[in-house]
């Protein structure tokens, strides 16, 4: 195990934060080639997701459940759906990580002429079961106006 103290004085271990950056990675790359099952490969069995569509908490659903939904999901683009985290940040120790990004989204709609391309927040609680790191806890929202009209605003960027 490789630690480095932190400003804050945490350590963290950073072969598992190097794990965890990658797991990450992978689940991009994943986005990028339009792989269903790739997408989900990191999650836990039973992991809390919040993510950006309805409903207010995807259900610990089966993998079956989970692979039809992302594939349909992925249907309504023409070709890739494109992730990059920026500010990716990962506290990692023992067998339990956190990590936490801006997030940007880039796809084109099916059959539009143009992609559309917006910035939310994600965070991810993860452990690390039977040597490998798992997402147990994914969280993505995007903030919205204040102002009572209540729209999402995606027209924020970092």
């Amino acid at each position: 195990m490789t630690s480095t103290s932190t400003t804050t004085g945490t350590i963290i271990d950073a072969d598992a934060a190097a794990a965890v950056r990658a797991l990450l990675d992978a689940q991009v790359a994943a986005h990028a080639s339009r792989d269903a099952a790739g997408i989900l490969a990191p999650f836990a069995r039973g992991a809390a997701r919040y993510d950006l569509a309805p409903p207010l908490q995807q259900g610990p659903g089966t993998l079956v459940g989970d692979l039809q939904g992302v594939t349909a999901w992925l249907a309504t683009f023409d070709g890739p759906v494109l992730l990059e985290h920026r500010d990716l940040v990962v506290d990692a120790g023992g067998d339990l990580a956190f990590a936490h990004a801006l997030t940007r989204m880039t796809a084109t709609p099916a059959g539009a002429p143009n992609s559309f391309s917006f910035w939310f927040r994600s965070t991810w609680g993860l452990r690390q079961i039977d040597g490998t790191w798992r997402i147990v806890h994914e969280h993505q929202s995007t903030p919205f106006h204040m102002d009572g009209s209540f729209r999402a605003a995606t027209d924020l960027e970092p």
